[in-house]
């Protein structure tokens, strides 16, 4: 468990990442391509890259090198994960690159020291060997390899996310907001307990805490490792699972109808939808709209709550076997 202590400045210093940080989404990227956890989730992700390596041997090769790097459990530098700024990949390299010497050399040999380290690892005699330049082309080829292909759907889960988290800081302030990252995090006050791999205490005395939205982190948050640089926790978002190919639609469209098809892959596609957001995506007067949510509510394929003034509406556990039926895979 890694227990976070807030004092009164630091409940005043939480603010959560409006969009995914490519780095935090490569670390744990490299994780579940060599893990291959979540077959629901990241299944139709991994097949995919799997089939695409054969076809390029650099990437390959930089997702071997990056790998060595990334272990799937257990201790992962923290200078790969520069402080999350919002401005892109490109300027997040150049934090890496502008890394202190003395700081890669200490973090690189904890890596080599840890039981978790790869062979090829392991076997580095000076950990200072390694450049931040060759290491960062490698991150940024794998990059291009694991997440550019996919980078709309990632940041279209991350969206999701953020709009519900600044809705509930709106409504009930920062301690709703920390409460709401149930059921990875629970917020008692003062401490906000994070299920975790080790027994940790971070003490963030005066410096807050960013709260960074994550596609391809799973199951549990993760951190940096160091307690002394500036505080976040990395935690996973709701997947967009639902991908629906070209055959399954066509199934579909005969069981439903063409418009009433369109509305539920609408709904799925996203964690909710209002009847106004289904109407302006799929160019439908409201009233129709309305009407088709409500026919698929009354056949238990969408449920449908009031969320403050607005009624937003999801797809029920139903809805997702019969589309799995027709031919989906996980979304990435």
């Amino acid at each position: 468990m890694l227990r976070i202590h807030f004092d009164w400045r630091d409940l005043q210093g939480v603010r959560v990442a409006q969009q995914p940080d490519p780095l935090w989404e490569l670390m744990c990227a490299t994780c579940r391509w060599q893990t291959r956890q979540g077959p629901l989730e990241f299944g139709h992700w991994h097949r995919e890259v799997r089939q695409r390596l054969p076809r390029d041997v650099r990437a390959a090769h930089a997702l071997r090198v990056l790998s060595a790097y990334v272990p799937t459990s257990g201790y992962i530098p923290d200078f790969l994960t520069p402080p999350v700024t919002g401005e892109g990949l490109d300027s997040s390299l150049d934090a890496v690159r502008a890394t202190p010497r003395e700081r890669v050399r200490g973090e690189l040999a904890r890596l080599v020291g840890s039981r978790t380290a790869s062979a090829e690892v392991r076997g580095t005699t000076d950990p200072t060997g390694l450049s931040l330049g060759p290491l960062t082309d490698v991150m940024r080829r794998s990059f291009r390899t694991l997440l550019e292909p996919y980078w709309d759907h990632v940041r279209a889960a991350v969206s999701d996310d953020v709009s519900l988290r600044t809705r509930t800081l709106l409504e009930g302030g920062t301690g709703a907001l920390l409460d709401g990252l149930r059921p990875f995090a629970r917020w008692k006050p003062p401490y906000l307990e994070v299920d975790y791999p080790a027994d940790r205490e971070l003490r963030l005395e005066g410096r807050g805490l960013v709260l960074v939205p994550s596609y391809f982190c799973w199951r549990r948050p993760t951190a940096l490792a160091d307690p002394g640089l500036d505080p976040v926790l990395v935690y996973p978002v709701v997947k967009q699972q639902i991908e629906i190919l070209r055959t399954g639609e066509e199934r579909l469209d005969r069981l439903l109808g063409r418009t009433r098809t369109a509305v539920l892959l609408d709904v799925a596609n996203r964690r909710a939808r209002t009847t106004t957001e289904v109407a302006d995506a799929l160019r439908l007067a409201l009233a129709t709209a309305s009407y088709q949510i409500g026919v698929l509510r009354g056949a238990g394929l969408i449920v449908s709550h009031r969320d403050g003034k607005h009624v937003e509406h999801s797809v029920t556990p139903l809805a997702h076997a019969l589309l799995a039926g027709t031919g989906t895979a996980g979304r990435v």
